[in-house]
């Protein structure tokens, strides 16, 4: 609900319908506070009302549109990607299928014409690394090598 203060400046401003404009009459009438409240308020505005506003020069539109269109425009921020965290990840994963390879290589039976892997005989290696374990890992890698190559053209591109 709105306040006295406001409830008289509605009054005043004549804001209000006939119903509320009679229960803050007899609100003045009835209480020596509110009606101090109401007289200071309505003297208030009444000086409000006595003072002249100031205006602007005629020309104050015209240098305020060519003050801001002699700013300059806002330049969007570019990201810096710390370069030692992308070599990071491209040494871990070309480090990831280098072990993976070496490890192959060294179980790797050459007696026989078959290339039989002998791999640990109680680890069953089908419970870890299905088809979609390799598709993601493939993915994963080809996604940070086109980043990777992405960053390179990009680089190439700036010096020239």
């Amino acid at each position: 609900m709105n306040t006295i203060e406001q409830q008289l400046w509605d009054y005043i401003d004549g804001n209000l319908d006939a119903t509320e404009a009679k229960s803050i009459e007899e609100k003045i009438r009835t209480s020596a506070e509110i009606k101090l409240q109401y007289e200071e308020l309505l003297s208030l505005n009444i000086a409000f009302g006595k003072i002249e506003l100031d205006e602007p020069s005629m020309s104050f539109t015209r240098n305020v549109i060519e003050s801001i269109s002699l700013a300059p425009a806002p330049v969007a921020l570019k990201t810096k990607v710390n370069t030692r965290i992308i070599y990071g990840i491209g040494g871990f994963f070309i480090l990831s299928l280098v072990a993976l390879f070496g490890y192959a290589l060294f179980n790797l039976d050459f007696k026989t014409t078959d290339f039989d892997l002998k791999l640990n005989a109680d680890f069953n290696w089908e419970k870890y690394i299905s088809p979609t374990v390799l598709y993601i890992f493939l993915f994963a890698d080809l996604v940070i090598g086109l980043i990777f190559m992405d960053y390179l053209l990009r680089k190439k591109m700036t010096h020239k």
